[in-house]
């Protein structure tokens, strides 16, 4: 919906990104802090607050009518929403006991993963049918509702408004400049060439001096704004690293199919949204499967057949052409919405499942944090890799096509015929149409390998596994 909020907002091509970057910005700063407010005040009142405020700022956003005031709304919506997953998670690893982690693991994994997943679908339906307003409008109905069941029925701590007096502010500073930045240089590294450009530079060096800062104190304070002990415990680091690969998948995936779609086969919003559904609704069908599976099999098995399948349908993906569809993509899709149920379900409960109640807010912020980082470095990992391999393959696709070769002789003469109204133009305008038709190739070329490489990628953190112990999943 980007394109049609740029013409709404009449905003250049180098500021709409921004709508996204200031988003991800705010909430990669917010969802850290979100342990030290559930201790400070609550989970009650962090939650309620963080729900209303998303909605409050999603109306704020259906409001702009600048690009300015759509970037400052949108900072504001991601950072006031961000403590709302984390403080799921701590909720539901709080109250429920072990016996019941097999309604918890998946239950938090399809409300984790299944708005980003249907996200698109949604979001192109609204815009085509009705305007990208609707987009941001469709948050207040359900926003209202968990505020409002959230301040009535949340009602098992209690706020320690003592932890502000201690407050770690060079701790928060430097968690800002460091997080912040690092999210800064992830979005616009692979637009702007990496360490070509100035800005990329001074982000890292700001990135640098924050993350010096911010594990000084994490390290030597009394009471750091963010508690990483959690990270003592074999089964968090290992599950939360598997996490920050889940996270480039689950991200990384839903930003792939749609740009192809859009780039390579020219369909509109809605069409989009309705190919891009079969993944939620596999990943409903797979949720009540999923339970019954956390109950039966060893997590650890559980995950790494999760991982397999990630990775067998990413390779399936491989194979795109620049005529894939709605049923070329079926299969893939259903791969992918089953492994993103019967992963996060095993390591949720993997990464959160054995540590004590006191430090379940922190490790479940710091759990977010890691899933949140992995989609924003695999985003930048694919848009470069993207990039690179266009590049490549273009170079040696041109290196291909000379004078004199009976097939480009043939595809030029069928180009100028079908361009023969244009008169003397028509030659000119076959040239234009085989370099275009050599860009989309060497565009779905360029998929193919970035899909191969997440297959990969999944494939070996099967290794991972062998380091975590066996947890109890009932």
């Amino acid at each position: 919906s980007l394109a049609q909020i740029r013409a709404s907002l009449s905003a250049d091509a180098d500021e709409i990104p921004w709508v996204q970057t200031s988003y991800l910005i705010a909430k990669v700063i917010s969802v850290p802090l979100s342990g030290f407010l559930l201790r400070t005040f609550s989970t009650r009142y962090t939650f309620v607050a963080a729900a209303a405020g998303f909605t409050l700022m999603s109306v704020m956003c259906a409001t702009a009518t600048t690009i300015n005031e759509m970037i400052l709304w949108r900072a504001l919506q991601g950072f006031v929403g961000g403590p709302m997953v984390p403080a799921v998670f701590a909720t539901a690893f709080t109250l429920f006991p072990p016996s019941k982690n097999h309604i918890v693991g998946p239950a938090i994994a399809l409300v984790a993963t299944l708005g980003l997943t249907a996200g698109p679908a949604i979001g192109g339906y609204l815009t085509e049918l009705y305007s990208w307003h609707w987009i941001f409008l469709v948050n207040v109905v359900p926003g209202l509702f968990v505020a409002i069941s959230g301040w009535l029925l949340i009602d098992f701590d209690r706020p320690n408004i003592k932890l502000l007096e201690d407050f770690d502010w060079p701790g928060l500073i430097g968690m800002a400049l460091f997080l912040g930045a690092l999210q800064y240089v992830l979005q616009e590294g692979p637009r702007n060439d990496w360490f070509e450009a100035a800005q990329i530079i001074q982000g890292i060096t700001i990135s640098l001096i924050g993350a010096c800062l911010f594990f000084w104190r994490a390290f030597t304070a009394a009471n750091p704004i963010v508690d990483l002990s959690a990270f003592r415990d074999r089964n968090f680091w290992t599950g939360a690293s598997c996490g920050f690969v889940i996270g480039i998948g689950l991200h990384g995936l839903t930003y792939l199919y749609p740009i192809y779609l859009a780039m390579v086969r020219d369909f509109s919003p809605l069409t989009i949204g309705l190919t891009m559904v079969v993944t939620g609704a596999s990943q409903l069908c797979m949720a009540p499967i999923a339970s019954r599976l956390v109950k039966v099999f060893d997590l650890r098995l559980m995950l790494g057949v999760a991982l397999a399948l990630f990775a067998l349908g990413t390779w399936l993906a491989s194979h795109v052409t620049n005529d894939w569809g709605f049923y070329e993509l079926l299969l893939p899709q259903i791969l992918r919405g089953c492994s993103i149920m019967l992963a996060m379900s095993a390591v949720n409960i993997i990464a959160l499942g054995s540590l004590p109640a006191e430090r379940i807010k922190n490790a479940s912020a710091l759990y977010t944090l890691l899933r949140n980082l992995g989609g924003a470095v695999g985003l930048a990992l694919i848009n470069t890799g993207l990039n690179k391999r266009l590049d490549l393959h273009l170079m040696r696709l041109n290196e291909s096509v000379t004078w004199g070769k009976i097939q480009v002789e043939e595809a030029l003469a069928r180009f100028a015929d079908a361009f023969s109204t244009l008169g003397p133009h028509a030659p000119r305008a076959a040239l234009r149409e085989l370099a275009l038709l050599l860009r989309q190739e060497a565009l779905v070329l360029a998929f193919a390998d970035v899909f191969l490489a997440l297959s990969l990628l999944f494939l070996s953190m099967l290794a991972l596994l062998l380091l975590m112990r066996r947890t109890r999943s009932a």
